[in-house]
This record gives C-alpha cells, sequence and structure tokens, in this order.
C-alpha cells in the first residue's frame, strides 16, 4: 500500500508539473549534448531577445549541478521566495523574465549539489510542479549537457504540442559528433527541431574587419544537411561577452553589441517558425 501511495503522489506530482508548462504557448528547450559549446548564453540571449519582441518570458535552468543562467541575467544574489500557499515564485530579472534556477534556492552560487540521479530528477519534477508560473509566452529551457535522467525527465514532462528544441553546436568536429547525440535525443521523444545555433561561428577583427574562423570550420551546416534542419544563426566569437558577465548587468553591456544583434535575429526567427507551426497545425485541423 505504501508504494502504490508513493506512485499516486508521483504520478500526480507529474501532472501538476505538466499542468503548469502547459500554460506557456510554447516551449523552447535549448541543449547541446555537450558543455562548453555556450547553451546557457543562447538560452540567456534567446530570453532577453524574445522578451525585446514584447513576449512573455519564463527561464528555467535544469542545470542543476552547474546552473549559470542567474548570472547571465545578473540576478545572482537573488534568491526565489514561497508564497503562503507555499508555492515558489519566480525571481524577476531584466525585462520582466522570471527566472527559476537551483543557484537562486542555494545559500552560496559556490555549493555543489550533490544529489545521485533519481534525486535530481524528482527536484526538477518538483519545481516544474511548485512554481507558480503564471501564464506566458515562451517558457526557455536551459538543459544540461548529456542525455541522462535530468534532459530525460525534462523532455518527458513536456507537452509535445508546441514544444521545440533549439539545438547548440561549436564549429568543430568533435562538437558536432557529440551535439548529434543530442539531436537524435530530442527526436526520439518526438520533439520538433527548430535548428541549430552555430556558437563562436567566427572572430570578426575590430581593426580590419576579417572574420576567422579560429574555432574550427566544420560547422552546423553538416549536422543541418544530415537531419533536415537549418542553421538558424552564427554567433560571433566576441571578448565583450565575457566582460559583460564580469558585471552586474550583462544585458545593459550586451544590447548594442554584434552578439546581441545576432541573438536578435534567432529571437525573429524563433517566432517565426512556431508561429507558422502553429497555424499549419491549425490550418489542417479546419480543414478535417
Amino acid at each position: 500500500m505504501a508504494l502504490q501511495a508513493r506512485l499516486a503522489q508521483q504520478r500526480a506530482l507529474e501532472e501538476k508539473a505538466r499542468k503548469n508548462l502547459s500554460m506557456f504557448k510554447y516551449r523552447i528547450i535549448v541543449t547541446s549534448g555537450k558543455g562548453g559549446v555556450g547553451k546557457s548564453l543562447v538560452s540567456a540571449m534567446l530570453a532577453y531577445a524574445l522578451a525585446e519582441a514584447g513576449k512573455s518570458i519564463a527561464i528555467f535552468d535544469a542545470d542543476l549541478y552547474g546552473s549559470s543562467i542567474p548570472q547571465l541575467l545578473g540576478i545572482q544574489n537573488a534568491r526565489l521566495s514561497v508564497d503562503e500557499e507555499g508555492n515558489i515564485i519566480p525571481v524577476e530579472g531584466p525585462l520582466g523574465i522570471r527566472v527559476v534556477a537551483m543557484n537562486l534556492i542555494l545559500d552560496s552560487p559556490e555549493s555543489p549539489v550533490i544529489w545521485r540521479g533519481p534525486l535530481a530528477s524528482r527536484a526538477i519534477i518538483e519545481l516544474f510542479a511548485s512554481v507558480k508560473w503564471g501564464s506566458g509566452d515562451y517558457l526557455v529551457v536551459d538543459m544540461p549537457p548529456g542525455t541522462g535522467d535530468i534532459p530525460l525527465t525534462v523532455a518527458q514532462l513536456m507537452p509535445k504540442e508546441n514544444t521545440y528544441a533549439v539545438i547548440v553546436t561549436a564549429p568543430n568536429l568533435l562538437s558536432e559528433t557529440i551535439v548529434a547525440k543530442a539531436i537524435n535525443f530530442v527526436l526520439r521523444l518526438g520533439i520538433n527541431v527548430l535548428g541549430i545555433v552555430e556558437n563562436m561561428s567566427y572572430f570578426k577583427c575590430p581593426y580590419c574587419g576579417k572574420e576567422t574562423s579560429i574555432m574550427g570550420k566544420f560547422g552546423g551546416e553538416y549536422l543541418a544537411s544530415r537531419y533536415g534542419t537549418q542553421v538558424l544563426v552564427k554567433i560571433p566569437l566576441d571578448p565583450i561577452v565575457n566582460e559583460a558577465i564580469d558585471t552586474n548587468n550583462p544585458y545593459e553591456a550586451l544590447k548594442n553589441s554584434e552578439v546581441m544583434k545576432a541573438f536578435r535575429a534567432l529571437a525573429k526567427k524563433v517566432i517565426e517558425l512556431v508561429e507558422t507551426h502553429q497555424q499549419q497545425g491549425s490550418a489542417s485541423s479546419g480543414d478535417k
């Protein structure tokens, strides 16, 4: 009986999590299959750009072990709060972006999260179920590296309708090989792939304007052609990104940069793709 009660409690928690997630019109999973390609940067900058476009945005940092979204949004000193009913209230970041991340729970950002996979997965479910998200246009989910317990839990909780994946890669063969695993992962779980973001694609000399592929030339086009998708945008490698992260307000430091222009182009393309997909689906339903 105790086991049945626990299973019933787990199912109820998962159902509540799915209901909360369904309050967003669209859900964008940002994943890569590996670390070090700038996945969190893409998640944060995409959220900024979508908010600039007038969309209501929330962002969930699913990388419990290496949470970095709070620093990228300049809210690393904030903490999540709880209302009288026990609901977790997201922290409000720049441009009204609602944020939930493990580093907004810990006493210190340097504190390690020492959990085995099952405990981490349950924490993800409880966060999705317990946060008072409200409704919104887009939920951006910054996924952890790999295709293990946490990514699987996140992907299985997502309503399949209007949930999409943005794949982040860097222009070298090692990244491409591992990132291919992330593409196969989301495809097997029935999630639509919007396309590929090639981060650190090139360096533009500030003196002569010449573009150099210092990170490699094996770019996202290969993956895009192999999996029938597209390269959404190529993000330049720019020292201003690190300089901005070191400030207390990365958005202000980046908003007039070439990097931010690229992310605005990404947001515009994401909006066009998901709205077109929804309109086509609505038209197909109406024809039946």
